[in-house]
């Protein structure tokens, strides 16, 4: 587990330093690709379209046979790792761990949300917006909701798009990431209640919420304590144990009040720690009677989003020094 370790800090140190690849050379892509095609075999398929039920079938074998394939895949590739010499090895490791998730990824888009807003340029912070982080309309934000979804987004995908596939390979090894990863992007692109997906898409999103259900607690639990010592290295004990106990009240009562059944931990969290409401106009409002987010909430969320991860990173840490000298 110590290697383990070691191969989580590079692989974080590639995606600060290197970013994400091309989507050429890009994992995540491929499997998008991959399950862009399976779904289109299904739409022209007489026998998958001839009731929902075969949809929904059809569905959960894209979801569940595609991750029993992304895991041997890992399984492989592991193996093949093991016939490299040892410093290749695990920069290789690294590096497609490192393709599982994405830190700076998400940072930099709310960045350059920031940086439009900053500019005054409205319509270009919604595009942003919409382009990078949510997948619903944007046109009509004003500013305090582009700052609102953006700051949901950043603390919504800490969870499935850093934290999950990070406990995923300290506990199961490079498949679990690698099949975790095909499982979310099968939820990204199938997981809809539109008339298209309605069905097809339903095993990916209940097999997304499962996996997710321990990291989204983790995650908010993350956030929480992360607010807290940022707000105490700031401002002092007294702010920092406010900053606790109002991000641990929005998250322990605003956590069930989306559709999602993990979403809402993580973004209830993120809300009480930076003392702001989140308000999905129409469907649900994460801290309500806390101000309204303002643009420069969203450098303090990215501050949050990072300072979260690296201390789940800690812990992890920790736990693996725990379990070495046990074994």
């Amino acid at each position: 587990m110590v290697i383990g370790m070691k191969t989580i800090l590079l692989a974080l140190l590639f995606d600060d330093q290197l970013g994400d690849p091309p989507n050429a050379y890009h994992p995540v892509a491929w499997m998008g690709t991959m399950i862009g095609k399976l779904r289109q075999w299904g739409d022209q398929s007489a026998v998958v379209q001839e009731s929902t039920t075969n949809q929904f079938i059809y569905g959960g074998l894209i979801a569940g046979g595609g991750a029993l394939v992304m895991w041997q895949i890992g399984r492989v590739l592991c193996r093949f790792f093991g016939l490299l010499p040892a410093p290749l090895a695990w920069f290789a490791e690294a590096w497609l761990l490192k393709t599982m998730f994405s830190l700076s990824g998400l940072t930099n888009a709310a960045e350059d949300v920031a940086a439009a807003l900053q500019a005054g340029d409205l319509v270009d912070a919604r595009r942003l917006v919409s382009w990078h982080l949510v997948s619903r309309d944007t046109s009509a934000l004003d500013e305090s909701q582009v700052v609102a979804a953006t700051i949901e987004s950043v603390g919504e995908n800490l969870s499935d798009g850093v934290i999950a596939p990070l406990l995923g390979y300290y506990f199961f090894g490079l498949p679990a990431a690698i099949a975790y990863r095909y499982v979310n992007t099968c939820d990204a692109m199938l997981g809809y209640r539109d008339e298209a997906r309605e069905w097809l898409g339903k095993s990916s999103a209940r097999f997304d919420d499962m996996l997710n259900l321990i990291p989204a607690r983790v995650t908010a639990l993350l956030i929480v304590t992360a607010g807290m010592i940022i707000d105490g290295a700031e401002k002092g004990l007294d702010t920092a144990v406010a900053t606790w106990q109002r991000g641990w009240l929005v998250w322990r009562n605003d956590a069930n009040i989306t559709s999602s059944p993990n979403a809402g931990h993580a973004m209830g969290a993120t809300a009480g720690a930076l003392g702001v409401s989140l308000e999905k106009v129409g469907h649900y409002e994460l801290g309500e009677g806390l101000p309204r987010p303002e643009k420069e909430d969203i450098g303090r969320v990215v501050r949050l989003v990072r300072g979260a991860a690296l201390l789940g990173v800690v812990v992890l840490w920790l736990s693996s020094r725990v379990r070495q000298r046990n074994s």
